[in-house]
């Protein structure tokens, strides 16, 4: 019989944040979903990019700068972000970060 749920009691001790670079842990991945945790270092960028599904991101800890097509914004813990397929998007971390990223495979385009 197939897991019926994930659970992660504590994201913060899911995946450490590296000296340097970016590290990252799939929590959760099935047909519709894929869940995935970063650790960036300080200074570290994932550059712009697009998916081909909508995404969600949420700061866990630590500060960055996201772009969001046109636009930067200023991230901490708490923001909430919904991306919607082929948005230009990209991350730099002004701090130690952790963020969770979900991709919504279900309604790719």
């Amino acid at each position: 019989m197939a897991t019926l749920y994930t659970l992660v009691n504590d994201l913060g001790t899911e995946i450490s944040i590296p000296e340097k670079g970016i590290l990252s842990h799939t929590i959760h991945n099935d047909d519709a979903v894929k869940v995935i945790l970063f650790g960036f270092a300080p200074g570290q960028e994932l550059t712009a990019h697009t998916a081909p599904m909508p995404a969600l991101i949420q700061i866990l800890e630590g500060e960055a700068a996201i772009t969001l097509g046109p636009d930067t914004i200023e991230a901490r813990p708490g923001t909430f972000i919904h991306m919607t397929p082929q948005l230009t998007h990209g991350i730099v971390a002004k701090t130690p970060l952790r963020l969770l990223l979900t991709l919504l495979k279900a309604a790719r385009v």
